[in-house]
C-alpha cells in the first residue's frame, strides 16, 4: 500500500486502468478498501476504476481482469487525506508490509512491489528501521530467509546502477568501503543478473572513488588500497569485474556498452546519472533477498496526491520488472553460477 496519503493508491488504481495498454501483469494490493474506494473517487478516470475484495491471493488472477483485486489489512488505519501524511497510518503501512512478505514468502506471491512510503512519518512513530530496505531484511530472517544482506539495484532499460554505500553521510563513505563490502555487494549483483535478469556472463564496472579515479593515488588512495584488490579477487573468483574507473566517463550511451551494471561507490555517484536517464520509468529493486521485491525510484508525492497528476510509469514499470525477474528466476532455478 505504501504511505495511504501519498500517490501510491493513485498509481496503483491507474496501473490497473492502463493493464490491457501497458501489458501490466496480474497484481493484487494489500491495503484498505476504504482508501483506494476514495481516492478512485477524486481521479478523473474514477468512473471507470472497478476494485474488488478477495479473501486470499489464488482469487486475484480471475479478478484482475475486470476489477483491482485488493486484500484488506486487518489493522485499523483511520481517516485518510489525499497529501496530508500522519503517523496515525504508521501501524498500517507496516501491517502492509508485513503482510505482503508474509504471503510472499509462503508462495502465494512471486514477488512485493512497494508503493512509497514517508521514513518520517514511520519513525515519528517508533519504527526502528531507516526505511523499507532494513526493513525487509527482519522480515525475511523471520521468515527463514536466513540473514538476508540487502543491497540496492537502481534498473532501467538504460542502466543498473548499484551504490556500494546508501545511506550515510558523505564523510563516512570512505571509511565504509572496504574490500569485503565491496566483494559482497559485486557478488549478489553478479548472482542476481544471472539469475533474475538473465544474462549469462554478467560484466561488472566498478567505479573508484575519487576525481578521476584517484590519479593513480594522486588524489586519494582508496583505488590502490581497497577497490583495486577487490576488483582482482573478484576475478579470481571468476566474476568478470573492470576498474577502478573514473566515474565522469562512465555513464555515457558508449561506455555503457561495455557493462550489465555499475558499481558505484556512494550513493549519488549512482542515482544522480540514472535518474537523470532514467527518471520516469526507473525502479528500485532489492537483491540479496530470498524473495523479489521492486519500487517506484519515487517518493510519496504527498503534493500531488489525489490530484490526477501522478504518473505511475515507474510503477508499471516496477511490476512488469518484478514479474520478469520472477519468470527468469523460476526458469535459471536449477542452474549453477556462482
Amino acid at each position: 500500500m505504501g504511505d495511504p496519503a501519498g500517490i501510491g493508491p493513485d498509481i496503483t488504481l491507474v496501473a490497473w486502468l492502463r493493464r490491457n495498454v501497458d501489458n501490466v501483469p496480474a497484481f493484487f494490493v494489500v491495503g484498505d478498501p476504504t482508501v483506494f474506494v476514495d481516492r478512485a473517487g477524486l481521479l478523473d478516470d474514477g468512473d471507470s476504476i472497478f476494485i474488488q475484495e478477495i479473501e486470499s491471493p489464488e482469487q486475484a488472477a480471475e479478478v484482475f481482469p475486470n476489477a483491482l483485486p485488493l486484500l484488506p489489512l486487518i489493522q485499523p488505519l483511520g481517516p485518510v487525506i489525499a497529501g496530508s501524511p500522519s503517523t496515525a497510518h504508521a501501524g498500517a503501512i507496516v501491517a502492509s508490509i508485513e503482510k505482503a512478505v508474509a504471503l510472499t514468502a509462503a508462495g502465494h506471491a512471486a514477488g512485493i512491489v512497494t508503493n512509497p512510503i514517508a521514513k518520517y512519518v514511520l519513525l515519528e512513530s517508533g519504527f526502528a528501521h531507516a526505511g523499507h530496505t532494513e526493513f525487509l531484511a527482519e522480515l525475511a530472517a523471520r521468515h527463514g530467509g536466513g540473514v538476508a544482506t540487502p543491497v540496492m539495484m537502481m534498473a532501467s532499460k538504460r542502466l543498473k546502477a548499484v551504490p556500494v554505500t546508501v545511506h550515510i553521510a558523505l564523510k563516512d563513505v570512505p571509511s565504509a568501503i572496504t574490500k569485503d563490502r565491496i566483494m559482497t555487494v559485486a557478488s549478489i549483483t553478479n548472482r542476481a543478473l544471472f539469475r533474475s535478469f538473465g544474462i549469462p556472463q554478467p560484466r561488472l564496472a566498478v567505479c573508484g572513488l575519487n576525481p578521476h579515479a584517484g590519479e593513480n593515488g594522486a588524489l586519494g588512495r582508496e583505488e590502490i588500497e581497497v577497490i583495486a584488490p577487490a576488483i582482482e579477487a573478484l576475478n579470481a573468483q571468476g566474476i568478470h569485474a573492470t576498474g577502478p574507473h573514473s566515474a565522469d566517463t562512465l555513464f555515457h550511451d558508449a561506455a555503457r556498452e561495455h557493462y550489465d551494471a555499475v558499481l558505484a561507490m556512494y550513493h549519488d555517484q549512482a542515482l544522480i546519472p540514472f535518474k537523470t536517464l532514467s527518471f520516469a520509468d526507473g525502479v528500485n529493486v532489492t537483491l540479496g533477498l530470498p524473495f523479489i521485491r521492486t519500487s517506484p525510484d519515487h517518493g510519496t508525492a504527498f503534493p500531488l496526491a489525489g490530484t490526477g497528476h501522478a504518473d505511475p510509469a515507474s510503477f508499471i514499470e516496477a511490476l512488469r520488472l518484478a514479474a520478469r525477474m520472477s519468470s527468469s528466476a523460476a526458469a535459471r532455478a536449477s542452474a549453477s553460477h556462482p
